[in-house]
């Protein structure tokens, strides 16, 4: 009777005290909490973009959108392109 006290696994213990379901709804609530937070940390991810998969057409339209560059050289730009 001894050994069934003492042994987490037949009930005893900190856990088999009627609180494993506390810890295991924890660590349940944390996993999906990461999970979450890692997928909104990347919302390219979210939406399905891969950045390696762009169009380099489209790439330059948004810098020259973005005024990273000017018309001339976008037009320099889009003949190399092509």
């Amino acid at each position: 009777m001894a050994f069934y006290d003492t042994c987490p696994m037949m009930g005893g213990g900190f856990f088999g005290m009627g609180y494993g379901w506390i810890f295991q709804l924890i660590i349940f609530v944390l996993f999906f909490l990461v999970v979450w937070w890692l997928l909104r940390s990347n919302p390219a991810f979210m939406r399905g973009e891969n950045k390696s998969d762009e169009d380099p057409a489209l790439i330059l339209k948004r810098r020259l959108a973005k005024g990273e560059i000017t018309a001339k050289e976008y037009k320099e730009l889009k003949k190399e392109l092509d």
